[in-house]
C-alpha cells in the first residue's frame, strides 16, 4: 500500500506539471504548450486534430502558484492564458502543431490579442526540451522570412515552466457553451484578422480554382498521371539525381507548384544556386502550403518538406542557406511543375504576377 505522503504527491502532480514533464499512461505522448490570447479559442483549434489526445486550458509563465482566473486577469501574476497539448508524435508532429499555432494568432501584437488586452493575453511558445526550442525558432524564422505581416513577429519562445490548469468551467468551453463561445469569438476580431492574414489566393485555390485541387487522387490515378520518377519522389519519398533533373539550373521567372495538386510552393525570386544540383529556395512563396516533418531515416536527423493538400514529398529544408533566411529548401524537380510568368494568367495564377513587376 502507498503511504499518505506518496498519494498526496501523486495527486499534486495531476495538477502541476513542471517544465517538460507530464503524467500520462502512454509514455510515448509528448507535450506542447502555447499561449495565444484567449485559451478558449486556442483550445478549440487543437482538440479535434488526429493525434492530439488532450488539450487543457490553463496558466503558465508567471510566478504565482495556483492562480485563479481573476488573479491572472489582473495582469499581476506574470502568467498568460495558455493551452497544454498532449499529442502522439507518430501521428502528428510538433512542427505541424507549430504551423497551426501561427495561424490562430496575431504574432505581431505584444500587448494582447484582438479584443483581449494585457500581458495575460500575450503570445508565446513554451518549449519542452531543446529539440522543441530548435523547431520553434526555425518556424518563427520562416514566418518572418515569408513577410506576411507588416510588423515584426514578437511572439516569444521561452522554456516551459509550471502549468496550472484553469477552473473547470474554462475547460472545453466551446463545446459546453457553444452559443456564448460563438458570440465571443465573432466579436473578438480574431477570425477577421485570420481571414485577412491567411486566406490568400492560394488558400482559396484549395476549394477548386483553376489549376488546383484539394482532393488527392487515388494511387491508381497517380500512377497514370505521373511519370515513374514523379511517382517515386512524391509518393515514396524518393530522391532524383543531382544535376540531372529538370529545374536545378532553371533561371526563368515564374512559380513552382505541386505536380499533383497545383498548390503554390515557391517562386523563382527566392531561388538560388546552392551548388547541390537540386533546385533550392530561401523561402516558400506560400508557407501555408508547406508541412515540415522530422525525418530520421538514413541514420541522420533531417526536416522533410511536404505539400499540405496533396501530401507530396517535396524534399528537405536545411539551415545552411544564405541570408536573409539562412534556410535552404532543397527540392526535387520531379515533385514540382514550373509555370513561367507568361503562362501564369492562363494557368489561373494571375494573382502572383505582381511579384514580377
Amino acid at each position: 500500500m502507498m503511504s499518505g505522503k506518496k498519494i498526496g504527491t501523486i495527486l499534486s502532480l495531476l495538477f502541476i506539471y513542471p517544465a517538460g514533464q507530464g503524467i500520462s499512461a502512454d509514455t510515448a505522448l509528448e507535450t506542447a504548450t502555447f499561449a495565444g490570447g484567449c485559451f478558449w479559442c486556442i483550445e478549440s483549434s487543437f482538440e479535434e486534430l488526429e493525434g492530439v489526445k488532450e488539450v487543457v486550458s490553463g496558466y503558465t509563465g508567471g510566478v504565482k502558484e495556483n492562480p485563479t482566473y481573476e488573479e491572472v486577469c489582473s495582469g499581476n501574476t506574470g502568467h498568460a492564458e495558455a493551452v497544454r497539448i498532449r499529442f502522439d508524435p507518430s501521428v502528428i508532429t510538433y512542427s505541424e502543431l507549430l504551423d497551426l499555432f501561427w495561424k490562430q494568432i496575431d504574432p505581431t501584437d505584444k500587448n494582447g490579442q484582438f479584443v483581449d488586452r494585457g500581458s495575460q493575453y500575450s503570445t508565446a511558445i513554451f518549449y519542452h526540451g531543446q529539440e522543441q526550442k530548435r523547431l520553434a525558432e526555425e518556424s518563427k524564422k520562416r514566418l518572418e522570412a515569408a513577410r506576411r505581416f507588416d510588423r515584426p513577429v514578437v511572439t516569444e519562445i521561452v522554456e516551459a515552466s509550471a502549468f496550472y490548469p484553469a477552473e473547470d468551467y474554462h475547460q472545453n468551453y466551446c463545446r459546453l457553451n457553444p452559443v456564448r463561445y460563438r458570440l465571443y469569438r465573432s466579436n473578438s476580431g480574431r477570425d477577421r484578422f485570420l481571414e485577412g492574414a491567411w486566406n490568400t489566393a492560394a488558400d482559396r485555390g484549395k476549394h477548386g480554382e483553376k489549376g488546383r485541387t484539394s482532393m488527392k487522387p487515388s494511387q491508381e490515378e497517380l500512377k497514370k498521371r505521373l511519370t515513374p520518377l514523379q511517382y517515386e519522389v512524391t509518393q515514396n519519398e524518393g530522391t532524383e539525381r543531382p544535376f540531372a533533373n529538370e529545374y536545378w539550373d532553371n533561371k526563368r521567372q515564374g512559380i513552382y507548384v505541386d505536380v499533383v495538386s497545383g498548390e503554390v510552393l515557391f517562386s523563382s525570386l527566392d531561388k538560388y544556386d546552392s551548388g547541390t544540383g537540386w533546385p533550392s529556395f530561401i523561402r516558400p512563396l506560400e508557407p501555408g502550403n508547406i508541412v515540415e516533418r522530422d525525418d530520421n531515416s538514413l541514420f541522420m536527423k533531417r526536416t522533410e518538406v511536404r505539400s499540405r493538400n496533396a501530401d507530396s514529398h517535396l524534399g528537405h529544408v536545411f539551415v545552411d542557406g544564405p541570408e536573409p533566411t539562412g534556410l535552404r529548401y532543397c527540392m526535387n524537380s520531379a515533385a514540382m511543375r514550373f509555370i513561367p510568368v507568361e503562362d501564369m494568367e492562363h494557368e489561373g495564377y494571375g494573382e502572383y504576377l505582381n511579384l514580377f513587376k
